[in-house]
């Protein structure tokens, strides 16, 4: 976590302060509403990562009025200018920069409630830990290294899958979190539990020294 990058940081005791700290800084700078969930994509803007399924996503969730959303990258062009065009009709709850940007993308993790990721391939996928780091929960398609490192809230999990790179699948699961989003005290319990998840190197490690223990007669 580059905390430098940040205005504001917290400890995992302390996070809430911290998160509607840069949710407010960044939705005041972006002329977003703070009071609603917002939800965040960051990556490039390819049928890989999911990204064309993204403007119709986007249009039937502003619809609603009832989020917010934040897509940062760049990639094809056709996606880019209908992200773009979405811009002049949702202005209120909606923003997007197109390009790459290292510090605006920390600021995203920090302030979002939640990170999107419909990727159709993903081998490994790093920013959902990111995301778990910043007390983000994330939203992915079950595939490649993200069904590996995001358990659903629906089976003792953090996070919130579906199966399909689809439209629907994507909407939907957003629609689960809108509703953990109005229980303010289970989505504290949630971001607390992603906080605590430790995907470095320090356990890998133990494991791999573990097994080659296990294999020395």
């Amino acid at each position: 976590m580059k905390q430098e990058l940040l205005d504001k940081t917290r400890e995992i005791t302390d996070f809430t302060s911290g998160k509607q700290a840069n949710k407010s800084d960044l939705c005041k700078r972006f002329g977003l509403d703070e009071s609603l969930p917002l939800f965040v994509f960051i990556g490039r803007l390819v049928n890989e990562k999911g990204a064309d399924l993204f403007p119709a996503v986007l249009y039937k969730s502003l619809l609603k009025k009832d989020c917010s959303l934040f897509i940062l990258g760049e990639g094809k062009d056709s996606i880019e200018s209908e992200l773009k065009s979405l811009r002049f009709h949702f202005n209120k709850n909606y923003a997007s920069v197109i390009g790459f940007d290292e510090a605006l993308a920390h600021k995203l993790y920090a302030a979002a409630d939640f990170l999107l990721m419909p990727s159709r391939v993903e081998p490994c996928g790093l920013n959902q830990m990111y995301a778990l780091r910043y007390g983000t929960i994330p939203i992915v398609r079950r595939t490649g290294g993200l069904n590996d490192s995001v358990i659903d809230i629906g089976d003792g999990g953090f996070g919130f899958c579906h199966v399909q790179a689809s439209v629907k699948d994507v909407c939907d699961s957003m629609l689960r979190a809108k509703e953990l989003y109005k229980n303010k005290k289970e989505l504290k319990r949630i971001i607390k539990k992603c906080m605590r998840i430790d995907h470095s190197w320090d356990i890998s490690a133990q494991e791999y020294l573990t097994l080659y223990k296990s294999l020395t007669p």
